[in-house]
């Protein structure tokens, strides 16, 4: 076990056991024209982790731990969309509907890919989730257990949507959870900074949190 600094106490991270978990980071929720945009967000704060979950996706590479990349993607006929879910809110564009880069959270459209910069490389596993929750209705759970996987690293956006909504669905089937708190975002700083002490409270109800920086120390200390 590698020990990590990390609120509320050490995270125990087990090196084969481990794999990173980057929530979301498609066009459509990081680019001017995408679903984000449309419902007024200043996609610009999403925007500006991208460097630091590349420096998160690099140490695992080169660590050569599983990294899983997600997007919330919903199929061409949207069967898998419920229509509560395409009215919701007050979009300029509904889910579905054409955009600056194709049709909105539609798997295989322009938007629905992961930004260039975060891009997957062979051997990595990608998961379309038509949820906010990266386990309902994607068999990712079957994947990790073959894998041998115990333990989850989170980065991506939104926090308080997606990431804590996976967070909280592996932290019940189990796994051990670190959220990279300098690798996710929110469109709302204080949605942000509540998530965080959520996740960490009462002695880690969900998981640990912690900058990339005392990982890649600790990382780096147990080479």
């Amino acid at each position: 076990m590698i020990p990590v600094p990390a609120q509320p106490y050490p995270y125990p991270l087990d090196p084969a056991h481990t794999a990173l978990v980057v929530i979301d980071m498609q066009r459509d929720f990081i680019e001017k024209g995408g679903f984000g945009d449309s419902l007024g967000n200043d996609v610009a704060r999403l925007e500006a982790i991208i460097p630091t979950t590349a420096a998160l996706i690099g140490l695992f590479r080169q660590q050569g731990w599983t990294v899983i990349h997600t997007r919330e993607a919903h199929k061409p006929d949207l069967s898998d969309c419920p229509p509560a879910k395409i009215r919701r809110g007050n979009p300029s564009l509904h889910i579905g509907e054409t955009g600056a880069m194709g049709r909105l959270l539609i798997a295989g459209e322009p938007g629905n890919q992961i930004v260039d910069a975060l891009a997957p490389i062979d051997g990595e596993i990608v998961v379309d989730k038509p949820g906010k929750g990266m386990f309902w209705a994607t068999g990712i759970h079957e994947r990790l257990q073959a894998l041998g996987v115990t333990h989850l690293v989170f980065a991506g956006v939104t926090t308080e949507v997606c990431v804590q909504t996976s967070m909280r669905e592996a932290n019940d089937r189990g796994y051990e959870c670190l959220l990279i708190e300098d690798a996710t975002e929110s469109y709302f700083a204080e949605f942000k900074a509540a998530t965080i002490k959520m996740i960490a409270a009462q002695g880690g109800i969900v998981g640990w949190v912690t900058p990339l920086s005392e990982l890649a120390k600790a990382v780096g200390a147990a080479a």
